[in-house]
């Protein structure tokens, strides 16, 4: 069995990464809203990663472009993503200033933030979906495609431990653990990066791969 496309996932979602804010935007929570919280996001997550599995390719094939043109555009958001956590930044962290102060005014008054902005798009974003609908066309059989269904269910149980122990963990690794982490995330998702990125560039230039 192929690992490679969960180490990928498990790289770019980086729940470890995603702590901070989860325990920022659950400031005043209850403790049955902090669990529901918790039971959302990570259903969600993993939701994202098996409609990319599943209708990735369609979706691709109907607006009429060429998975080889998708992997170096992949390739390129995944790069630009761990550049980002090279620098100590979640992958997937591209809210807007209004929709994180929308995030903060939603959560104080008790509202679910679970989906908008934890799973969308602080976990599960352009680089996590382009890196699913680039795997899912490597399967060549259902076994396969189930695995990378399954493999959305260890990142939602993944996050789900993740934010259950928030405090616990911020409190062990701190802000500098939860940043060393990051960054080596970072660094293995930039080689796998490149490899994608490589092989698309092959499929569009033959003579690059004489």
């Amino acid at each position: 069995m192929d690992f490679k496309p969960l180490v990928t996932l498990l790289a770019i979602v980086n729940p470890l990464a995603i702590v901070p804010f989860f325990i920022h935007y659950t400031q005043g929570f209850s403790t049955e809203q902090r669990r529901r919280t918790i039971l959302v996001a990570s259903f969600s997550a993993f939701v994202v990663i098996a409609t990319s599995a599943l209708l990735g390719l369609q979706i691709l094939e109907f607006f009429g472009i060429s998975l080889a043109s998708f992997q170096v555009g992949g390739g390129m958001l995944l790069l630009t993503s761990a550049l980002s956590m090279l620098n100590a930044q979640p992958a997937e962290a591209k809210s807007t200033v209004e929709e994180i102060d929308d995030a903060g005014k939603r959560s104080a008054v008790g509202a679910s933030i679970a989906v908008v902005p934890l799973t969308i798009p602080l976990l599960t974003g352009p680089a996590t979906m382009s890196t699913v609908v680039i795997y899912a066309e490597k399967a060549k059989h259902f076994p396969q495609l189930a695995a990378l269904v399954g493999y959305g269910v260890v990142i939602g149980l993944a996050t789900a431990v993740c934010f259950a122990l928030a405090e616990p963990i911020a409190r062990v690794l701190g802000k500098t653990g939860i940043n060393v982490m990051t960054r080596l995330m970072g660094l293995i998702l930039a080689a796998l990066a490149v490899e994608v990125m490589s092989d698309g560039l092959v499929k569009l230039f033959p003579m690059l791969g004489r």
